[in-house]
């Protein structure tokens, strides 16, 4: 529902989280271009948005609409995402543990139709898309 309205603005949908806390939650929008993000653009795209959910109503319970840029600890969401930041070191939590392991750290080494390879600590490890719960650039690796 989003994307339209952010595309149509000239940003790219970088992603979404929808956060419970308590009675009050978060809706956060990641935009992103090539000219990078300003306070500005999250302005004019938060009054787009708004305007869109008090039409249409998606959100039934009280929340919070927070838009940004993805920043240098840029979470990664999608497949092509990955695809871009092969080379560069990442974060990653899953779901469940591998070898009794939840948090990865490490050079992100190809991405596949099944998942993504990393080189953590020495040894390669791969991980896959449905076991990955978050994923995040690591700022000391941006260029």
């Amino acid at each position: 529902m989003i994307l339209p309205t952010v595309e149509s603005l000239g940003y790219e949908l970088w992603g979404c989280v929808y956060v419970t806390q308590g009675q009050r939650s978060i809706l956060r929008v990641y935009i992103d271009s090539e000219q990078g993000i300003k306070l500005v653009d999250c302005e004019r795209v938060s009054r787009q948005i708004s305007a869109l959910f008090n039409v249409e109503n998606p959100i039934l319970t009280r929340y919070n609409l927070e838009v940004s840029s993805p920043g240098l600890d840029r979470p990664l969401f999608t497949a092509e995402q990955f695809q871009r930041f092969i080379g560069y070191k990442v974060s990653v939590q899953t779901h469940t543990a591998i070898d009794n392991q939840r948090k990865f750290k490490g050079l992100l080494k190809f991405t596949t139709e099944e998942g993504i390879g990393l080189s953590s600590e020495g040894e390669d490890v791969t991980l896959t898309w449905d076991n990955i719960m978050r994923a995040n650039v690591l700022p000391e690796t941006i260029k």
